[in-house]
């Protein structure tokens, strides 16, 4: 952010802090001789002032004498000491300001190991955050930056290993956790070799976590034990109450409820004393738990609404997903069913965003990336036509002043209405395209894709998974495409369909039969339509039509002649019937929104504008002999581009 806010954070340090009579002289006298020596490695710095490093007020006044003396080594030190501090307590948007803080000043002085450490800080801020992309991103940096030094200090391989230990957190989030079992005991092996036993007692406690994940209780209680032991040794008493409050869960899932109560009541003291919200939210939580089971609805009650509310408080999704279910359970207990229906609805709510949060951050993030830069590049371009263009009417109105001056105004004037309602235009233009593109690319498609792909390859089925990956990544290529094109041939249209459909068919496990049928006297190389107008249909006839049906699925697609020089794309399904389809989305907790298809009739009308020409789309329903429903057909009557 450079030297403004630098400034900012000093009168901000400076107004906490008061009087700085208030620092005892011992300390100032020491970050004095700190600041004239100027060491720059991590260990070099806390070995003098790591008795002061949890007293915020001390690590202020170490901050401002470091930016006084441009002691930026120093800089970074306090910085993430702060950030570690706000951390704890929770007070995440405080704590990420104070680490980029430290990676700035670490950067500035081209400090590596601080680099490192900071960027390993900040991982883990948002690791607890669930913003899992941003973490596994700064856990990469650190690591690659690390691994350039061919002979790495201590405090280089303590950060590898601090970095080790959040890819495996990550790998953990995502549920794959043989492989964060993996990441977790390279970083053991590691740690061990330095005997650092913080680092042991963190890993074993991350090693259990994946085992109860596993439903392996037994080896989950004796990694517990392990971290717990270390964490006594060294006297960590957020790492007490981390471990103490996962024993009293594995004792939950054993039914051992008196064993879980007798640890879980102390271990909340603690949290509260300690003032991490994460951490005694999720001690309430298992309270609740404890005496909701033990049917003392009373007591539980009143512990999952504490926990709760602290989760909604500092925004933790995944306590505010737990809280809300056994709040459900409590509900149901007590015979209020619709308030249990509530509770459930809550928890699902809050699960499912977390679960598409964290498995499609990676692919969202692209796309959004990709379509905002392209656009922003396109607006950029028509911002420095509309400057070029003002220059030079500027010029013209100068050479000719005395003799063109009204006309030279007026056409100004004109041109410039035009521009602006071409401008209008277009704006309106990218919002649809945006629209579409979002449309196309939902998050429910990706996630359910990438995750179809994802079990061919844990079933070790490399054949498949590396075939639909690559049909699934020509898709996204061909849609990110064609999303910057204002009409496409035919034939482009139809291969993209088809790669959809058969990325789509994965998960109805190839039961539907889709089938593209074109007349014979249709060149569809050479008959251009707007561009990615089908696939919202399709997906409509999937999700609407067929999820829902038992027995034989197909979806047919026509191209036919029309009259009056259009052509007839029609979409058949032999899906349940608009009607039927209607009663099952009402029936469904969490309903699917068919927007692309609004989104297609509105770019569609916006064409015809253009176009001075009529886009039809007309919805048919079928029968059988006997009345009944038997599949929708969606006719597209498009004039030839």
């Amino acid at each position: 952010m450079g030297k403004w806010k630098y400034i900012f954070l000093s009168i901000f340090f400076f107004s906490q802090i008061g009087n700085t009579q208030n620092i005892p002289a011992a300390f100032k006298k020491t970050i004095d001789s700190l600041i004239k020596v100027g060491p720059k490695t991590y260990s070099e710095i806390d070995a003098v002032v790591r008795p002061s490093r949890k007293d915020t007020i001390l690590m202020r006044y170490f901050v401002n004498e470091a930016i006084a003396q441009e002691y930026y080594s120093g800089q970074a030190y306090a910085y993430n000491q702060l950030g570690r501090r706000y951390r704890d307590i929770s007070q995440f948007p405080q704590a990420i300001r104070l680490h980029q803080a430290a990676l700035e000043a670490a950067t500035k002085e081209d400090n590596l190991e601080f680099r490192v450490y900071s960027l390993n800080m900040l991982s883990v801020i948002h690791r607890r955050r669930d913003a899992i992309k941003s973490a596994l991103d700064y856990s990469q940096e650190a690591l690659e930056l690390a691994e350039t030094v061919k002979n790495p200090s201590e405090g280089l391989k303590r950060s590898i290993n601090v970095s080790l230990n959040g890819i495996g957190n990550l790998y953990q989030t995502l549920e794959q956790y043989d492989l964060a079992i993996e990441q977790f005991r390279k970083s053991l092996k590691l740690e061990n070799e330095l005997g650092n036993k913080l680092g042991l007692a963190i890993n074993h406690q991350n090693i259990g976590e994946c085992q109860e994940m596993q439903g392996k209780l037994d080896e989950a209680l004796k990694s517990y034990r392990t971290s717990l032991a270390y964490n006594e040794e060294i006297n960590s008493e957020n790492g007490k109450v981390i471990c103490k409050n996962s024993i009293a869960h594995v004792y939950l899932a054993q039914h051992k409820l008196d064993e879980a109560l007798e640890i879980l009541e102390p271990t909340l003291l603690s949290s509260q004393e300690i003032g991490d919200k994460y951490l005694t939210s999720g001690v309430y939580i298992n309270l609740g738990r404890a005496y909701l089971l033990k049917d003392n609805l009373k007591k539980a009650q009143i512990n999952l609404d504490q926990g709760l509310a602290i989760a909604e408080r500092h925004n933790l999704p995944s306590n505010i997903s737990l809280a809300n279910s056994y709040l459900s359970e409590l509900a149901e207990k007590q015979g209020n069913y619709k308030k249990a229906m509530t509770y459930y609805k809550l928890a699902q709510e809050f699960e499912e965003k977390t679960i598409n949060e964290r498995n499609l951050r990676y692919v969202g993030d692209m796309i959004s990336r990709y379509n905002i830069e392209k656009k922003n590049n396109e607006i950029e371009i028509i911002n420095k036509d509309y400057e070029i263009v003002k220059l030079k009417l500027r010029k013209n109105q100068t050479r000719l002043l005395i003799g063109g001056f009204a006309l030279i105004l007026l056409t100004g004037v004109f041109y410039i209405l035009y521009r602006q309602y071409q401008l209008k235009n277009d704006k309106k233009l990218l919002t649809l395209e945006q629209s579409m593109l979002r449309s196309q690319m939902n998050p429910h498609f990706l996630f359910n894709s990438l995750n179809s792909i994802k079990l061919y390859i844990i079933n070790n089925d490399k054949k498949n998974a590396v075939h639909y990956l690559n049909k699934f990544s020509k898709l996204v290529r061909k849609i990110l495409e064609a999303s910057s094109l204002k009409e496409i041939p035919l034939a482009e249209e139809l291969e993209t369909v088809e790669l959809y459909m058969n990325i789509e068919n994965i998960r109805f496990s190839n039961e539907i039969n889709f089938k593209i049928t074109i007349d014979k006297d249709i060149d569809i190389h050479t008959i251009k339509i707007p561009s990615l107008i089908l696939q919202p249909f399709l997906e409509n006839a999937l999700w609407h039509g067929l999820s829902s049906k038992t027995g034989e699925k197909s979806i047919d697609l026509h191209v036919s002649r029309g009259n009056n020089n259009f052509i007839d794309i029609s979409i058949t399904d032999n899906g349940v019937g608009r009607d039927a389809a209607e009663t099952i989305k009402k029936s469904k907790v969490l309903k699917r929104k068919s927007v692309g298809i609004e989104i297609t009739k509105e770019r569609l009308a916006n064409f015809a504008k253009d176009y001075q020409n009529t886009f039809d789309v007309t919805i048919i329903d079928l029968f059988d002999e006997k009345k009944k429903a038997s599949g929708t057909k969606v006719v597209l009557h498009l004039p030839t581009i």
